[in-house]
Formats: structure tokens, sequence, C-alpha cells
């Protein structure tokens, strides 16, 4: 595995488990752990499925421009357009749009952008203590890195409004109500939970994950004739897998399918 300052990376099967670094800091996502993060994402080296979660008491507590990484040259709106558009916003289409599951393991406050990287995990598990947050409007700035779009498809406009406009904190358990998330969990229980359905994930289909994916993000934003074409597409290439051949046989055999990622 490679070596990074912000993050730490380990491999358990073909699960990669991706923890962001900076307890000291809630975990606070410089552009240097942006980068990072992006880093070890592209690099999966045959991992199936990811499971990112924070050290310490943390999950994320949003952006850091401040601390190495940060262009110096460049000040206010203006350094965070550019920090938005060269590294947080890449990095959120690139979670969403990974070929492999992604679980997200929620520790305490996932804020800002580490709302939104939270929730761009496709299954998102939250420890008891956890919350989300969305605190621009105490600071005159607006939800960014992707939380409009993913907190209005989620919870509906209502809801996001309220999260957005008054800075509300919502715990796990409202977050769960609310559809926003997977699960809430007890905190002990957060990580032995989430490492377990990363490992079913893991073993699964995953060519056929991927194209869940990719559809799922069509319908988000398309119409019912561009859906049912992507789905037609999408069984054309799960349907060419070995791994669908491998669960029509144990369909059939009446035996648990066991998939390999082809």
């Amino acid at each position: 595995m490679a070596d990074y300052e912000t993050i730490l990376t380990e491999r358990a099967g073909n699960v990669l488990k991706i923890t962001l670094n900076r307890p000291d800091r809630l975990n606070a996502a410089s552009i240097q752990l942006a980068e990072e993060l992006s880093a070890a994402l592209y690099n999966l080296d045959g991992a199936r499925c990811v499971l990112i979660t924070g050290a310490g008491k943390g999950f994320c507590s949003g952006a850091d421009l401040q601390s190495r990484g940060g262009d110096s040259a460049v000040s206010g709106g203006d350094a965070s357009h550019r920090a938005l558009q060269n590294h947080y916003n890449p990095l959120i289409s690139q979670i969403l749009r990974l070929p492999v599951p992604v679980v997200t393991a929620v520790n305490g406050p996932a804020a800002g952008v580490g709302c939104s990287m939270a929730l761009a995990g496709d299954f998102v598990l939250a420890g008891s203590s956890a919350y989300f947050l969305q605190a621009f409007v105490n600071i005159g700035l607006v939800p960014d890195g992707g939380s409009t779009w993913l907190l209005t498809r989620a919870i509906g406009r209502a809801r996001a409004t309220r999260m957005m406009m008054l800075g509300e904190k919502i715990g796990a358990t409202q977050a769960e109500e609310w559809g926003l998330i997977y699960r809430a969990v007890a905190d002990e229980a957060l990580m032995g939970e989430a490492a377990a359905l990363a490992d079913k994930l893991a073993n699964g289909p995953t060519i056929s994950y991927s194209t869940m994916k990719s559809n799922i993000m069509a319908a988000l934003d398309g119409t019912i004739s561009q859906v049912l074409l992507a789905e037609a597409e999408g069984q054309r290439i799960a349907g060419s897998s070995a791994d669908a051949m491998e669960g029509s046989m144990a369909f059939l055999q009446k035996r648990k399918a066991e998939f390999k990622g082809a």
C-alpha cells in the first residue's frame, strides 16, 4: 500500500479500508487530504469494496483551506471556488462513480464537505453520537461539495432546506428516520457492522454492483426512457459476466453463489 500523510489505508481481503487521519483537526479535509484520498480511490488494486471512516472523535469537520496545500495567492470566495473546482468536487464525483460499492462509517461530526463525503457513500452507517451538519449559513456561506444535490434527493426539498438554512445538527437516529443514511448503530458497534457489510459487498457480483451504481445515478437525473435504455445496456454487460453465469448455475444447483468479481 502507498504511504500517505493524511490518510491511512489497510487491505482486509477484498476490502480497502481508508481512514481519514487528522484527528487533531477532527479530520478536516485539507487539499492534501482530498488529493491523497482521491489517489487511494484511484489505486484500488483489485479491491471490490471501499470502507471510509475517520480517526479519533470525528468523521470529517469540513474543508480546511489553511493547512498545507492551500493557495495563498487567492483569498475569500476565490480560494474556496478554486479548491472546490480543482479538488473537492472531483473527489465527491469520484466517490459517487467509483466502480465498487463504498461504505462510509460516520463517527462523530460529518460537517460541510465532510457531510458530502459521508453521504456520497452507497451505504452510510453512523454511530449513535454522530451527526450531520450544514453550518455554512452561520458564516454567511452556502453548502458545497454536492450537498445541495445529495440532500435534496435523499430527504426532499423541505428537510434539505431545513438543514441548510437553519444549520441544525441532524443526529444519527434522525438521519436514519429521514432516509438520509442506511443505518444508525451504537458507537461501539459501528466499525464491526461497517466491516461486516463491506466484506459482504466485497464478495458479491462486482460488475452487477458497478452497473447498478451507474443506473442509479442515471435515474436521479434522467427520464424514464433514458433509464430504460441504461438498464437494458446494463443487463447486457452484467449478463455477460462470469458472475452472472455462476449465479445462474448456483440457482439451478440450489447452492450459494461464489462470486469472483468478474
